[in-house]
């Protein structure tokens, strides 16, 4: 049997996959946030936003999102944004972090848009998986500040071809998800290089 040692961490985090959730501004222009904070059970997911960004902002007025999974492949597009906020005026905890605002995280990321079929959000083409969701509710616990727990209901999923198996399947063997890890990006068992972010 292997020892244990007992550990008091920063923060609790042992890495998940990373989401870039794309959320609509009030001028109609989507924007997109980098998140590793989320689980899914049957067609409900359950993500974390801090309530200062402006991911959160979106979501309590529209009330709708895309969560777009990026593969492996993506990583260095998903650490351009890593300091970026869509918030005009950039808030004081993310400023002392060096983050900037920027309004075309598409172009910053170099990322394609695309139109989805049911909410007004735009997804993200190269992400192979694309999560089109509702909010169906909203709640900011007392003993977490500065954090919200939103839970969304998917009401259309999109996936590459080349990833379909039987043709309603998530094909394993042909791609998994980006992993955020202790700072770190992860995929496919192999380190892939660490965020510039403090």
């Amino acid at each position: 049997m292997m020892e244990t040692k007992t550990i008091n961490p920063k923060i609790l985090y042992y890495g998940n996959p990373v989401v870039l959730l794309t959320t609509v501004n009030e001028d109609g222009t989507t924007n997109i946030s980098p998140i590793s904070s989320s689980w899914a059970l049957d067609h409900f997911l359950v993500i974390g936003l801090g309530t200062t960004g402006k991911a959160y902002e979106n979501l309590q007025r529209s009330g709708e999102c895309v969560l777009n999974i990026p593969s492996p492949d993506l990583w260095q597009r998903v650490e351009r944004l890593a300091a970026c906020t869509g918030k005009e005026i950039v808030p004081s905890e993310k400023a002392a972090y060096g983050y900037v605002s920027v309004k075309d995280k598409f172009h910053t990321a170099g990322l394609t848009r695309k139109i989805s079929s049911v909410v007004s959000a735009e997804a993200i083409a190269e992400c192979a998986l694309q999560i089109e969701a509702e909010v169906r509710h909203i709640r900011e616990p007392d003993y977490m500040e500065g954090i919200a727990i939103i839970e969304v209901e998917a009401v259309a999923i999109h996936a590459h071809e080349s990833i379909i198996k039987e043709r309603q399947h998530i094909d394993p063997s042909k791609w998994s998800p980006l992993i955020y890890n202790f700072r770190h990006y992860f995929g496919l068992g192999k380190e892939l290089g660490k965020t510039a972010r403090a």
